[in-house]
């Protein structure tokens, strides 16, 4: 039994309660609400404060419960597709050293897109060529007629090249062999720098510069160099343009102006080196005699 209240009338119709205990035989059953209508009204609630997300959120919920077996195509993981091309690698590796015209014609195109088409990124070659400028270190040589020949075939390959590094491919394989020769030519000589820096000692390539001007067969004074007060005669010692006339002109020649002041002497040697081909240690090409108008005139 368990304690209750209980409603009567009494004889003069009022209504009364009492208290004392409940049989449970006496007990009206209570049926239970159904689990179903709960969770449906729970499920009213929610959607009534979530909206039209909540379409989005069974969405997202039924994805992850999917297996990955069901998922369909995705994308190939980062860690293979670096293990994929890393043999595709080996093997573009192995076949481009095999083929030395294909070799040549990447390399063109990799040097190419270095030089014509500033911070494009379309070789998969990772050569890199530096072009340093020397207009600074040089006063007046950007003014020179080997510094005007030179732009004037730079500027030619920029007229004859696509605008954009994509199309650059098909150009080039679109020309004939002595012009990718001559195009490659043209970027190799960018990246050339014999330069003495004195914050830079470099004596191996230093070394190396007097090879090539060797194989090349260079003359400065066909390229169009002369000794004059500005570019050499007037920047050195009076011992050192003596010593350039008497090479070139020999002693005698020497001797008329070793008495003069500084700057006299090296107007004087300018006048008496003109059209002599001589040249300063660092300018000669190693094997080359100097070409000099009295040494040819003594039969030296």
């Amino acid at each position: 039994m368990r304690a209750g209240a209980f409603v009567s009338i009494d004889g003069s119709g009022n209504l009364r309660i009492e208290r004392g205990y409940v049989r449970p035989e006496d007990e009206v059953p209570v049926e239970p609400e159904p689990i179903a209508d709960i969770e449906h009204d729970c499920y009213r609630a929610i959607a009534a404060e979530v909206g039209p997300d909540l379409d989005c959120m069974q969405s997202e919920l039924a994805s992850a419960a999917e297996p990955d077996e069901d998922e369909g195509l995705k994308p190939i993981p980062d860690r293979l597709m670096t293990e994929l091309t890393a043999h595709r690698t080996l093997a573009l590796r192995h076949a481009l050293g095999e083929q030395p015209d294909v070799a040549f014609l990447v390399a063109l195109h990799a040097v190419c897109v270095r030089i014509f088409y500033r911070y494009a990124a379309d070789s998969c070659l990772e050569l890199d060529l530096k072009s340093v400028g020397f207009g600074a270190q040089a006063p007046g040589l950007n003014d020179t007629t080997l510094a005007a020949n030179f732009n004037r075939r730079h500027q030619a390959w920029v007229a004859a090249l696509r605008k954009e590094p994509v199309e650059l491919w098909n150009t080039l394989t679109a020309f004939d062999g002595d012009s990718r020769q001559s195009l490659f030519a043209h970027c190799v000589s960018l990246s050339v720098n014999a330069m003495f820096e004195p914050y830079n000692r470099r004596p191996r390539a230093l070394v190396h510069a007097d090879r090539l001007a060797e194989a090349l067969g260079l003359d400065l004074v066909t390229a169009g160099w002369s000794p004059i007060v500005e570019n050499y005669l007037g920047r050195v010692t009076k011992a050192q343009i003596l010593g350039a006339v008497r090479e070139a002109k020999g002693e005698q020649a020497a001797r008329l102006i070793d008495h003069l002041k500084k700057g006299q002497m090296a107007e004087k040697a300018e006048v008496l080196l003109a059209g002599s081909g001589w040249l300063p240690e660092p300018l000669r090409t190693p094997g080359r005699p100097i070409a000099s108008s009295w040494r040819r005139h003594v039969g030296i």
